[in-house]
């Protein structure tokens, strides 16, 4: 297995760049860590690795946190918590889809989106992606919940749009956000994510990522991480125009 690199965004988040869907790795104040999402399925061997490479057992793993329930992101979920014993935690209303009780629902495609996905799709199937492993939710998270066990405060903001229950996570005291693919970034232009169940929705929930006070910092899980002046950035992005 080759190491993937990590890229330190500050000195207690560094990045683990996939080809499909980037992993998040922090530092938490007990000596342990957690992961915002998990990649495909199979990508646990790369984020053990990772953590190892931090100084990290498996067992230092605390929290999963699943931003969505699509498969870039919650893949390899099921694989980190039986290798590590981490909790995991997501959004309340994308909690029955990770669990497996609730069929995901599907998006409504532009025709961009569509070609896009299926060469996705076709690149999935010539990789022999393992299948999809569902998992149990220990934690549902709501609108306006904080996770106290971080260096600093995070705030849960639901995001719906691009699934029903998706979450964003903001760290206010630095500034720093991960926002699930409610928005992506290439070119250092930000977009919103597409494959979205309800692109209105979608739109809606990226304006509010881009009007939260103090953004600096956004930590896509697809493309480059906005490393600095991310407020102006959003601002000039233009959600309605995307994927069209």
């Amino acid at each position: 297995m080759d190491s993937i690199t990590l890229t330190e965004i500050t000195p207690d988040i560094w990045q683990l760049p996939f080809p499909v869907g980037h992993v998040y790795v922090v530092a938490l104040p007990d000596d342990g860590y957690a992961v915002v999402d998990t990649g495909i399925p199979g990508s646990a061997p790369a984020i053990l690795d990772a953590l190892a490479r931090l100084g990290a057992a498996p067992g230092d793993l605390r929290q999963i946190v699943l931003t969505h329930s699509h498969l870039d992101h919650m893949g390899s979920a099921a694989d980190l918590a039986d290798a590590t014993g981490a909790r995991i935690l997501a959004g309340v209303h994308d909690a029955p889809v990770i669990r497996g009780t609730t069929p995901e629902p599907p998006p409504v495609y532009t025709l961009a989106e569509r070609v896009l996905h299926e060469g996705i799709l076709a690149d999935f199937a010539d990789a022999g992606l393992p299948p999809l492993r569902h998992v149990a939710v220990d934690v549902e998270l709501h609108d306006g919940d904080t996770l106290d066990d971080w260096a600093e405060p995070v705030r849960v903001l639901h995001v719906p749009g691009h699934t029903p229950g998706g979450i964003a996570l903001y760290l206010p005291e630095s500034g720093l956000l991960f926002p699930g693919d409610i928005i992506g970034c290439g070119g250092g232009r930000a977009v919103l994510g597409p494959f979205n169940v309800d692109r209105e929705v979608a739109i809606a929930s990226f304006r509010r990522l881009a009007a939260l006070d103090g953004l600096d910092t956004v930590c896509v899980p697809h493309g480059e991480p906005i490393r600095t002046g991310a407020r102006a950035v959003l601002a000039a992005a233009t959600p309605e125009k995307d994927w069209l």
